[in-house]
């Protein structure tokens, strides 16, 4: 058995004032935090608003499109028609993975589509359903806390991002 190497302790004589100070948080606060949450979209603290779906994952947000719910069907996969694992694709693209994915499902919460949980879990991702305004609650906390965490969120309105043609060649 060989010796392990010592670490030392490094320490700086900064003055900070430690009368706010969160001890379970890095200096520096998490890239996105949500401010608010309204009919008219997602406030993130730096004051821009996002309408339609959005994913935060690694610090960053991402516009999403996905399809709505059809929140009058009892069947769950009538109301995630038009779902698959392609919606979900962009997980597969970051090391490490995100511990867990907090999916807002709008202004209720709904079941998620039956193919979500083994697809995150084969990629060892807990899913936790919840209503919007209660995953960017938790989306918060646990983001200050230091954890990986990602959510996919539904607007609490329903929201289509606008489409666009890119124009050809001499037009």
């Amino acid at each position: 058995m060989g010796v392990l190497p010592t670490r030392t302790l490094h320490t700086t004589s900064v003055l900070r004032d430690r009368s706010f100070t969160n001890l379970l948080a890095d200096d520096i606060p998490p890239a996105v935090q949500v401010a608010s949450i309204s009919e008219s979209g997602i406030q993130l603290a730096d004051g821009l608003v996002i309408p339609g779906a959005c994913m935060f994952l690694e610090g960053k947000v991402f516009l999403w499109d996905v399809p709505g719910i059809d929140l009058q069907s009892r069947v769950t996969a009538e109301r995630w028609r038009g779902w698959n694992e392609e919606r979900f694709e962009i997980l597969d693209a970051v090391t490490p993975k995100p511990e867990i994915l907090l999916l807002g499902t709008g202004k209720t919460l709904v079941m998620p589509p039956s193919f979500l949980r083994p697809y995150l879990s084969e990629r060892g991702i807990q899913l936790d359903v919840m209503d919007t305004r209660n995953a960017c609650s938790t989306y918060n906390i646990l983001a200050e806390e230091g954890r990986r965490v990602a959510a996919a969120l539904l607007p609490l309105a329903p929201y289509s991002w606008p489409r666009s043609s890119i124009p050809k060649h001499g037009s």
